[in-house]
């Protein structure tokens, strides 16, 4: 039976998330009411807020309307894992979109950035919130570090997707080694999703291997193969690849400069998984 929840939007969790959907819309309609930019990262700011404020606005209306008790998934988990997901977006929207696009008379720009940061404020204290509230239920996998990080991967691995160009590896003299790093970048983010997936569908029962041994091979694998794109994607991509003294903001020289960094950034989050995952099996005496 659905029932309207009005202690839903009441409590502090509740209100937390109404000045989300708030912040995150009045961020979106800052930016989007200045001329358009073609570059990606512009419509990468764009998506996190129209995307934050969409799914936090539809956990409001599932929550007020109870049928998120009937959803066929672990909703304290996902909305625990979406507070975190929605902070870290907000967090480097806010710095990628003035970076990029405001000067010092983009007042609406400048304003879009601040509102930014207000939202990771509100994200952040619904993290805190949603942890220190009793649920009598076990933490699922997606709220823990290593589900955190889990997601983390998933988010750097689509900023180096964001920032591949096709001249970056197609026709290259080491054109070899750039494409297996892509592979790499490909091939763990699917994994990455996929665990994602099966643990939030609580689906891991169903596979007929125990599921926290696979996460910890797929993590090593992912890992090693990250370590391999750490060394050889600066190491080709600058051989002889200097900045071009015509290079303007944000050139194709500087994405690689970020696939780089993305790439450093995502082989300590795939080494630090492992680390966690390892822990938590010993702990737990598996």
């Amino acid at each position: 039976m659905v029932y309207m929840n009005l202690k839903s939007i009441t409590q502090p969790v509740g209100i937390l998330r109404i000045l989300a959907v708030i912040f995150t819309c009045i961020s979106f309609s800052l930016a989007a009411s200045v001329t358009p930019d073609s570059s990606p990262y512009w419509g990468w700011c764009i998506f996190t807020w129209v995307f934050c404020c969409f799914f936090t606005l539809l956990i409001l209306i599932l929550e007020f309307t109870t049928i998120s008790t009937k959803v066929p998934f672990a909703w304290e988990d996902f909305t625990g894992a979406f507070a975190v997901l929605s902070s870290v977006m907000c967090l480097f929207a806010a710095i990628m979109y003035p970076t990029f696009f405001a000067c010092n008379t983009c007042y609406r720009q400048i304003g879009a950035s601040v509102v930014s940061w207000v939202c990771i404020a509100v994200y952040v204290a619904e993290v805190v919130l949603t942890r220190l509230r009793p649920t009598g239920q076990d933490s699922g996998f997606l709220s823990t570090p290593p589900g955190i990080m889990k997601m983390l991967e998933s988010f750097f691995a689509c900023l180096i997707f964001l920032s591949l160009e096709n001249d970056h590896y197609s026709g290259h003299q080491h054109a070899t080694g750039l494409n297996w790093c892509i592979a790499v970048y490909s091939l763990c983010f699917i994994l990455a999703i996929t665990i994602i997936l099966l643990t939030l569908g609580n689906i891991t029962a169903y596979v007929p291997f125990p599921f926290d041994k696979v996460v910890i091979v797929c993590n090593v694998l992912a890992a090693v193969m990250y370590l391999t794109a750490m060394v050889m994607w600066p190491l080709y991509s600058f051989h002889n690849n200097k900045r071009p003294a015509t290079c303007g903001r944000l050139c194709p020289w500087d994405k690689l400069v970020l696939i780089t960094v993305m790439t450093i950034f995502n082989s300590i989050v795939y080494v630090w998984t492992y680390f966690l995952i390892s822990l938590d099996l010993v702990t737990s005496g598996q």
